[in-house]
């Protein structure tokens, strides 16, 4: 099967506001304008796709896979910038991160409310 993800929408009241937000914690590049859209591409091919709404906006959770001196470099920028963050996804560890596989992630809001994720080693399922 040859079936891969290559974009999603993210759902936000601001995309200048949301893409930079990303940029900023993630050290992205910066987005690309494609319609009403605002496009960050991740290094895997794959873009998250900024499309602003004034309807409510419904808590996605959005996962990075990083390095771990890129996971360093972003925790840093998350404590810099006075941000809550979770060591799980139900935000019951707060102030801690959490050790999986051999590597560690945190959790932490975007500015609509979106659930991000960093982690430095991807879960094994069904392993």
């Amino acid at each position: 099967m040859s079936v891969q993800l290559n974009h999603t929408i993210v759902w936000c009241r601001d995309k200048q506001k949301s893409t930079k937000f990303l940029m900023d914690i993630l050290g992205l590049p910066s987005p690309i304008e494609f319609g009403q859209m605002l496009v960050v591409r991740l290094a895997n091919d794959v873009s998250l796709d900024f499309f602003e709404s004034d309807s409510a906006i419904s808590m996605q959770h959005y996962a990075f896979l990083t390095s771990e001196d890129e996971f360093e470099q972003v925790f840093s920028r998350i404590r810099d910038r006075g941000l809550r963050y979770w060591a799980d996804p139900g935000k019951q560890r707060a102030g801690e991160t959490y050790l999986h596989n051999g590597g560690r992630g945190v959790y932490f809001d975007d500015p609509d409310g979106h659930l991000l994720e960093v982690m430095t080693r991807p879960y094994k399922i069904g392993a």
